[in-house]
């Protein structure tokens, strides 16, 4: 049975063509905004999040990035974010709110396709840049809960790596190193969420401030969440 999956977008192309060229993903709704698919409540395994939708200034008080991502986690809904953002603190962001995974529009189709349906099937899919964060974020003790093994491979992935010559590296096979990445990224997403930002401020040396509004989900003014420059 094929995974269910809503797509939010306010792109129509990509709305009406998701399901055609991922075949392998049962598209159940397509809409433009997240407030209309909580009117509609589909059940699904996961639902595909633009993190840019309708204009600030046409439609307001429409939710977006962080916003977005926690009113659909709060209704227990498991989202993947399908964007072309490429911030890497942003993206950081949206595993810290809650986000199982994020892919990007740039990827080829099927690439993308095998993605999204890794997280619908309820896997966590963690970008090369994002993997960076964490691993710098892991060598000064701001998440800890890692074994050695664990470490090993994070930092094998952080320097892009692939699991063949990382399992040559530790003298493992590459199925077990995709087992211990499975359990890894859930632990890191876990524990992303659980600092706050000041403490990542800090570990990565940017100066106060930079990262809340990338955190803070609920900020009366949301069209700030997108003028933060974090990446310097």
């Amino acid at each position: 049975m094929r995974p269910t999956v809503a797509v939010v977008d306010d792109a129509s192309l990509i709305r009406e063509s998701i399901g055609l060229l991922m075949p392998g993903l049962d598209v159940v709704a397509a809409v433009a905004t997240v407030e209309e698919l909580v009117r509609r409540r589909p059940v699904v395994d996961a639902v595909l999040l633009d993190l840019h939708l309708t204009n600030f200034e046409q439609q307001p008080d429409v939710r977006q990035g962080v916003a977005a991502i926690r009113a659909l986690t709060s209704r227990g809904y498991r989202v993947c974010i399908y964007s072309q953002e490429e911030r890497r603190f942003v993206l950081a962001a949206c595993i810290a709110a809650g986000a199982s995974g994020i892919v990007s529009k740039a990827l080829p189709t099927g690439r993308a396709e095998r993605l999204l349906l890794e997280v619908a099937s309820g896997g966590t899919v963690v970008p090369q840049s994002v993997v960076g964060i964490l691993e710098v974020l892991v060598r000064r003790n701001c998440i800890t809960l890692l074994s050695e093994r664990q470490r090993q491979l994070l930092h094998g992935r952080a320097r892009g790596l692939s699991y063949g010559q990382i399992a040559k590296q530790l003298f493992v096979s590459e199925s077990t190193l995709r087992g211990y990445w499975l359990d890894l990224t859930r632990s890191l997403s876990d524990s992303l969420r659980s600092l706050t930002p000041s403490e990542i401020e800090r570990a990565l040396g940017l100066a106060p401030g930079d990262l809340l509004e990338f955190w803070s989900g609920e900020a009366a003014d949301v069209r700030d969440w997108w003028r933060v420059d974090t990446d310097r």
